[in-house]
């Protein structure tokens, strides 16, 4: 049998060796028009009846004249305001109507070499899928730039810029220039220039779209529920007239000039909450063309794993030197790859972090890897692999789409899964440790390498200099290092011997495919088999209590306590122990404790579900009491809260939150001092609490699995878990909003941007068909502030206008409306959003909106229908809520859907909108307030 091994994976190397060329997905159909546009179609039923369409430009911002920085991000944009067949916001009101929304099924984004446009068709309608494609058509060809719309989305596109200013973005615009030196990239950043944003002529914007969207720079892409051959001839009669201009500008492919002495940048900001270092070399970009590149890119792959994974445990020591780090090789922009690493270390700590991150870069890079880190990186590539055989049927389209996009962006390769799976069989044995270690040297060179270090502007706590920077580059060169010592346990993961228990209740819900289960000691299971993806079983436990059964002296362990639990193991297994023991294992669970509840969250392949019980039994019964593991958690969490106020983003959640809530103790970010009352014991003891009895727990389970193997799990490790039957619920903390009309305005930030916070709020009747109507009113609602704010205004990106209904602890609802907004139209706006608000608490919603609203409710639900995931979060709230879990159907929407009127919606706006009972606050700019 050894020797037939050995002959069968020499037969297939020798295959793939001499084709030399990697496969293609013989699924899917991939050409080219005579005017150079190339397509991709494949046939792929998940979802069904819908179809993924993606338009591809090999055009971006770094293709900018002088004159246009921002423009290939604004001719995006005008896509979708007005083309030869949908004049002005026909496009999106066209889709709506087919139930299709803005961002999930409909969205295009601007990079700096390619602009990519998405949409999800429907294809249970003839008509709906022909219209599809002639947007598509329309966005190849037939954008109109009209003059009133370009200016109206001005204003649209400049508050898409404000919502990315921030500290980072400033930094950013300090380090870029010397991380990509003296390239066109660092000129060239997609969001662009607000000025020429402001004031481009027409003309110019439009002669970016004349330039760059041609059919030789084009490609379409089609995957999911068609005929291929009659979408070919659709492409081929859709799009084989246009035309490519007749001396097309040649489209330049810009490099990264090369550097031979390390640059450093040190960049700060008073309004940053964290500190980073970056180390960044640069290197040619390493094409994937043929069988050995191929081969090649696995070594990338498993090298990149294997230092992330040594990075990992120094971040799980008890004194970190960074709350995380990561280190791997890649694509960057343009013509080359970088090699990364990262660290996010505490205040003054960027120097600590650097240098721990070098220092294991570089004991790698002098001693390599060992043979039992690189074993258990295949096995779990190998097992990665395989599992995407298994769910190849199961992919949704749209990443397959995004595959051929990069396919044709990138000349990524484009095997199939067992394809892909083939070429890991044939490759993997034979990748040694010489090869991999041998990479650390090619990589990590002192020419192209760039310093980054970011973090807040203090005095008190200064940035380190350059010459900092590079003294520590030269203290881990030439420091004494000993070799990595990979600690491995070849101790049993659960060794219990357990006498199964016995189901002592079962009802069947036959209408939804559910089971419930009442075992012996109290636990409750809810089982739900599904054929949505075959390798995949998720599971979920819920118990009343949660952290509001303590005292508010408590809370400080309560609210970290299951994390630290995560951060610890099971049984001898500390958590990087754990970790390794379930190499090669698709399974993953961890406990939580919330304010009401506590329980787990899990998933697992079907192979490898018995081993989720396993962990939840040992979860239970015998959690590993870490020092250390709390230790390092809580540091790690007193660098990231410790100057999070600094950012008026975070800020202004947290003094919104702590407005409203009157000032909880149980609401708002943590502060350094709350940390510090944490205690470790009192954790422990209140995790051992909360999970010392399990006749209160229900456990769901959603996926492909065995029912009869289930059950004998649930036996065997559920019901013999510890009971005794004690009584208990959650507890009322008393978390209430303040009452009456609460308006404030403060300042924070020098960006120059507004926000706007509004929110409604009160007590709410809950009941199932109160909380659809609800939701219902606040999606009617959410078109008409688009279509006023953003689309007649021009003045915002986007309005959030959400909502939430509560039963635990008390029958409440709140209705929060926000944006950001020009300083100069804060008023302007707030007044718009309040118009469109009061409008429709005193006339109805026209019947177009209603009927836009139904349908995005049907096309979701039946997708959401054919996902675990939702089926699991459904089961979940019927639980807690004590509802009927039959009524998580199609048939049931319609029918409230039928009764759903629009003088309901009026009815709901009109009492769910209470303006004596309502917040408004707003944060200006300091400059703005001073000004006031």
């Amino acid at each position: 049998m050894k020797h037939l091994t050995l002959l069968l994976f020499f037969s297939i190397l020798t295959t793939f060796l001499f084709a030399q060329s990697i496969p293609v997905d013989d699924r899917v159909r991939m050409g080219k028009l005579e005017n150079g546009m190339q397509y991709y179609i494949q046939h792929h039923e998940k979802p069904e009846d819908r179809v993924e369409i993606r338009m591809a430009v090999k055009a971006g911002s770094v293709l900018e004249d002088d004159d246009q920085k921002g423009l290939a991000h604004f001719v995006e944009h005008m896509a979708f305001n007005g083309t030869e067949h949908f004049e002005k916001n026909e496009l999106i009101d066209y889709l709506e109507s087919c139930g299709t929304r803005f961002g999930p099924d409909l969205n295009a984004y601007t990079s700096f070499d390619e602009t990519v446009y998405m949409l999800q068709a429907r294809t249970d309608d003839k008509e709906m899928l022909n219209t599809g494609l002639l947007i598509f058509e329309d966005w190849a060809g037939g954008l109109l730039f009209d003059g009133e719309e370009i200016d109206k989305e001005r204003g649209v596109v400049k508050s898409e810029w404000r919502s990315r200013l921030s500290p980072d973005q400033r930094m950013q615009n300090k380090y870029f220039p010397v991380l990509y030196h003296e390239s066109q990239y660092a000129q060239r950043l997609p969001i662009g220039d607000p000025d020429i944003i402001d004031n481009a002529p027409y003309d110019v914007l439009k002669r970016f779209y004349q330039d760059w969207y041609r059919p030789d720079l084009m490609c379409i892409v089609m995957v999911g529920d068609i005929d291929v051959d009659e979408m070919e001839e659709e492409i081929i009669t859709r799009f084989s007239d246009l035309k490519n201009p007749d001396s097309p500008r040649e489209r330049t492919r810009y490099d990264v000039p090369q550097h031979e002495k390390t640059l450093v940048s040190i960049a700060s900001d008073k309004e940053t909450s964290f500190t980073s270092v970056r180390v960044l070399i640069k290197h040619p970009h390493y094409e994937v063309k043929d069988i050995p590149t191929f081969r090649q890119s696995l070594l990338h792959n498993l090298y990149n794993s294997m230092m992330g994974n040594r990075l990992d445990e120094l971040a799980r020591l008890p004194e970190p030197p960074f709350s995380f780090a990561f280190s791997g090789y890649g694509r960057d922009i343009g013509d080359i790859d970088r090699y990364s690493a990262f660290a996010r270390t505490g205040e003054g700590q960027a120097l600590v972090g650097l240098k721990a991150m070098l220092t294991e870069i570089e004991r790698a890079k002098r001693f390599g890897f060992t043979q039992s880190e690189l074993d258990r990186q295949k096995e779990q590539v190998m097992t990665n692999v395989e599992s995407a055989v298994k769910e190849q049927d199961q992919m949704r389209s749209s990443r397959l789409a995004m595959r051929y996009v990069y396919h044709f962006l990138e000349d990524n390769p484009i095997p199939s899964p067992e394809q892909r799976y083939e070429l890991y069989q044939a490759f993997m044995p034979s990748i040694t440790l010489d090869e991999i270690n041998a990479l650390s040297k090619k990589w990590l060179t002192e020419s192209n390498r760039v310093i980054v270090a970011t973090g807040p502007e203090k005095e008190e706590v200064p940035m380190p200099s350059e010459d900092d920077i590079r003294n520590v580059l030269s203290e881990v060169a030439n420091m004494e290092l000993t070799p990595y010592e990979d600690e491995v346990s070849d101790e049993p993961l659960f060794d219990v011997k357990l006498e199964p228990g016995e189901i002592v209740e079962a009802v069947s819900m036959e209408s939804i495919g559910v089971q419930e289960w009442k075992l012996n000691n109290g636990v409750r299971v809810v089982v739900k088999q599904t054929d949505f993806q075959n390798d995949e079983v998720l599971m979920r436990a819920s118990s009343e209590g949660g952290h509001s059964n303590y005292d508010d002296s408590l809370y400080p362990s309560a609210r970290f306590t299951s994390g630290i639990i995560n951060e610890s193991g099971v049984g001898s297994f500390d958590a990087i122990q754990l970790e390794k023991k379930l190499t090669g294992k698709i399974v993953s669970v961890g406990p939580y404790i919330g304010e009401s509840y506590e329980g787990f969250y899990g998933d697992a392949s079907p192979e490898d579900l018995e081993l989720l019980f396993q962990l939840v039994y040992l979860y239970f019964t015998d959690p590993h009491e870490d020092k250390d593991a709390y230790q390092s958690f809580m540091a790690r969490q007193e660098n990231l809260f410790q100057n999070l106020m600094s950012n008026p983003n975070y800020y202004f959640s947290d003094y919104a939150t702590k407005l409203k809530t009157d000032n909880h103790p149980r609401r708002g970010f943590p502060t350094t001092e709350d940390l510090k009352k944490s205690d470790f014991d009192e954790a422990m003891r209140i995790y051992k609490d909360r999970f010392a009895d399990a006749s209160d727990f229900t456990f769901f389970f959603v996926g492909n699995f065995n029912i009869e193997q289930l059950e004998e799990y649930a036996k065997t490790y559920l019901a013999t878990l510890p009971s005794t039957q004690r009584d208990e619920s959650w507890k009322d903390i008393g978390v209430r909003y303040r009452q009456g009309v609460v308006e404030e305005t403060i300042a924070k930030g020098k960006a120059p941007k507004t926000q706007v916070d509004m929110t409604f709020h009160g007590t709410f009747e809950w009941n199932p068909k109160n909380r659809y109507v609800f939701n219902s009113m606040l999606s009617a609602l959410r078109i008409k502030l688009r279509e006023t704010m953003r689309e007649d205004k021009g003045g915002v990106y986007g309005v959030r206008c959400s909502g939430n209904t509560s039963k635990i602890p008390n029958e409440k609802y709140s209705i929060t409306v926000s944006f950001n907004s020009d300083p100069d139209r804060t008023q302007e706006l707030i007044d718009a959003a309040t118009g469109v608000i009061k409008k429709y608490q005193q006339e109805t919603f026209d019947e177009e909106v209603l009927q836009k609203v139904r349908e995005t409710q049907v096309q979701s639900k039946t997708k959401n229908l054919k996902e675990n995931r939702h089926w699991l979060g459904q089961l979940v709230n019927a639980h807690n809520n004590g509802t009927d879990p039959q009524n998580i159907t199609l048939e049931k929407l319609k029918e409230r859907q039928e009764n759903l009127t629009a003088d309901n919606l009026l009815e709901a706006a009109h009492k769910y909108f209470n303006w004596e009972n309502y917040f408004k606050i707003v944060m200006e700019p300091e400059e703005v307030k001073e000004e006031g």
